[in-house]
């Protein structure tokens, strides 16, 4: 089973992002948080999230890049569940109940984009407003020869993704 963690390869989602995700986290692309957005809404870093930004399901900032790899179960019950607490403490889902099969959604379709794609696989989404609403498309950048953590820069906290 595969899923897909953010990525910060620079320092540049810390600055066009009001919040952005940690490298490492589980991701959805998150377009249920502008699904109510008009054009007066694009303004900013939240033009910039709502334009290119993954969700991070521990931090719930924006990451410009993710990565296909592998997820046990385990990781992926976790990421669902703390993606239904999301929806009732950050969006007002009535109870975890009813906001567990909108989480188990999201997280079956982020699955679904990842699986036929081999590790390290870059994704990244673009989106735009339409008449019928958000409409998401997504690039696939396949793997280098060289290994992700040779490009990548892993953060600690503190170090604003000083390699």
């Amino acid at each position: 089973m595969k899923l897909a963690r953010t990525l910060r390869l620079d320092i540049s989602d810390t600055q066009v992002f009001e919040h952005p995700a940690e490298p490492g986290e589980w991701a959805v692309s998150g377009g249920f948080a502008f699904s109510n957005w008009e054009e007066s809404d694009l303004v900013g870093k939240a033009r910039q999230a709502f334009a290119n930004g993954w969700l991070g399901l521990e931090s719930f900032g924006r990451a410009t890049f993710v990565a296909v790899t592998p997820i046990t179960e385990a990781e992926y019950e976790a990421a669902t569940d703390a993606l239904a607490r999301h929806f009732v403490e950050g969006w007002g889902a009535p109870s975890l109940e009813a906001a567990r099969p909108v989480a188990e959604e999201e997280l079956a379709h982020m699955r679904a984009m990842c699986e036929d794609h081999p590790d390290n696989t870059l994704l990244t989404v673009a989106r735009e407003l339409t008449e019928a609403g958000v409409r998401e498309t997504f690039r696939v950048i396949p793997p280098r020869d060289a290994p992700l953590e040779s490009i990548a820069v892993h953060a600690t906290p503190g170090s604003e993704g000083e390699p």
